[in-house]
């Protein structure tokens, strides 16, 4: 434990060296603000693996070392932070990121339990398998797999939609992965690149960046990216890996021939989970035309010579005059900017399918609440992780550190995109969870967003979720899950799985970087 206890704070104690050895300035140099980060990154992955620790702590311990590091008392000064102050920057940015994500994630989780209980998952899978027919049942689970993990999370629909996996490996003979695999594709997709699942939300909302543009960005890059990982590649491996649907399948198969009049309507699956979408897209594209007249350079040039050199300040100037454009906007604006708003969105679907899918359908109101009351369990220790992210980002920001990585990213010419797609990628394979993964690079990427437009903010948060869906092995649970219910060994799904989640990754990122310099010519 003494060892232990020597490894944990001597990262600490090399950073206390290193300013104690400097004379005191004005503020820290950068290379000093990048060390800082370095270290607690190592900090963060350390206390993950080594300790085991869960990632909502990590993360807190991880900020406050950057905190400790970069306050006035231990550099001589030279610091932005305040020991004194420092819980209080804790607590500002878990407050800052709950208010909005909190109520996102909680909305989405019983929306998503709403889908499931009902049976509204099965119906689209089913629907689905009858429009494109047996033939091309592999695209049904693609499409399938996109589409319902916008609501369900992924191991979830996984479990939901097994059976149906089973019963075509039986009729057809071929291999489980055939299908399964192209369905996986789809969940992990829309999973890391669409919201309104947790780590794009949060991205997104940390970059400042509309959810309708992620959305859109989202779905552009990752329907072609689906394609690739749940068509072209699973068609490759299941012809060379035959994997038997599992021996006592009997009973799971009858079970999933259940009465198809039983279940919810495809329309009424598609308008619900379409409804939030399409309100979202709504509000983007006329809070995009309020403020189209708005001139950023007479702005910045009404702001003084000081804050002129402060994206942050340039950044607020122009969210207030967007601000006031719309106070002063009609009433059927006002009206649909508040539809459009995210949390109302989903509000609305959810209300939605509470109505139809549950009181509609002669659910007992007991049983509704049990499967609401339920579904925020989940949800409770994403939103803390996300909460912790917050908190990340928020001392990042305060501390310097994210201008410093601002800086060192322009200096050396590194492309915004490619730092914020490594970023993730090494710390989704150091520690396994696309979640984290996601909100400790847009924590790191979060000061770099202040001279982006939207779209090239939506690029940003894309190349990330690209990012962290790469490279999935035995430290992501979502590896052992697929093991599990595509009845594989380990080494079977490094050889597929794996493979899978590389191509998403590497192919989703090289579409965001496409569409970055396509952007000039594009009608947005």
């Amino acid at each position: 434990m003494h060892l232990n206890a020597v490894l944990f704070f001597a990262p600490l104690l090399a950073v206390q060296d290193v300013a104690q050895q400097s004379p005191a300035k004005d503020s820290l140099s950068l290379g000093y603000l990048l060390t800082l980060l370095v270290v607690a990154v190592f900090i963060l992955l350390f206390m993950i693996l080594k300790f085991r620790m869960q990632a909502f702590l990590a993360l807190i311990l991880a900020s406050l070392f950057v905190a400790i590091g970069s306050s006035k008392e231990l550099t001589g000064g030279a610091g932005t932070l305040e020991l004194a102050t420092i819980g209080d920057k804790i607590q500002a940015g878990m407050a800052g990121s709950l208010g909005f994500i909190a109520t996102i994630i909680g909305l989405g989780a019983i929306f998503g339990s709403l889908l499931e209980h009902s049976g509204g998952a099965k119906s689209l899978a089913k629907s689905l398998l009858r429009i494109f027919g047996e033939k091309r049942a592999s695209w049904a689970m693609v499409v399938t797999g996109f589409v319902i993990s916008i609501p369900v999370f992924l191991d979830v629909a996984l479990v939901i939609i097994a059976p149906i996996v089973y019963a075509l490996s039986r009729k057809t003979g071929k291999s489980v992965l055939a299908f399964g695999l192209p369905l996986l594709a789809g969940l992990m997709v829309t999973h890391a690149f669409v919201p309104p699942t947790p780590g794009p939300v949060w991205v997104a909302y940390e970059m400042g960046v509309g959810l309708g543009w992620v959305i859109l960005f989202g779905c552009i890059v990752g329907f072609p990216t689906a394609i690739i990982g749940g068509i072209l590649l699973p068609k490759f491996m299941a012809d060379r890996l035959y994997i038997a649907p599992p021996a006592a399948f009997d009973e799971t198969a009858d079970a999933a021939e259940e009465d198809d009049s039983k279940l919810p309507s495809l329309a009424s699956i598609l308008t619900l989970i379409g409804l939030p979408i399409a309100l979202i897209f709504t509000g983007t594209i006329v809070k995009e035309n309020v403020a189209k007249d708005i001139q950023r350079t007479a702005i910045v040039e009404s702001l003084s010579v000081e804050d002129q050199e402060n994206p942050k300040v340039r950044k607020k100037a122009y969210e207030a005059a967007v601000s006031t454009k719309i106070s002063e906007s009609s009433i059927v604006t006002k009206g649909l900017l508040f539809l459009g708003h995210p949390i109302i969105a989903l509000l609305l679907a959810t209300l939605g399918a509470l109505i139809y899918l549950g009181y509609g359908r002669g659910y007992d109101k007991a049983v509704l609440m049990d499967v609401m009351t339920k579904s925020l369990g989940p949800a409770g220790i994403i939103i803390l992780i996300t909460g912790a992210g917050g908190v990340f980002k928020g001392i990042m920001g305060d501390s310097g550190v994210s201008e410093a990585l601002s800086v060192a990213c322009k200096n050396w010419g590194i492309h915004v995109l490619v730092l914020a797609y490594l970023f993730a990628v090494f710390v989704r394979v150091a520690q396994g969870s696309a979640t984290v993964a996601m909100v400790t690079a847009g924590g790191l990427m979060s000061g770099m967003a202040s001279d982006l437009s939207q779209p090239q903010l939506a690029l940003v948060v894309v190349a990330i979720a690209a990012g962290a869906s790469a490279v999935s092995h035995v430290n992501d649970s979502g590896f052992w899950m697929v093991s599990r219910y595509m009845l594989m060994t380990e080494k079977q799904t490094f050889q597929t799985w794996t493979v899978i989640s590389t191509v998403v990754s590497v192919f989703g990122f090289g579409l965001a970087m496409a569409l970055w310099y396509a952007l000039p010519y594009l009608p947005f």
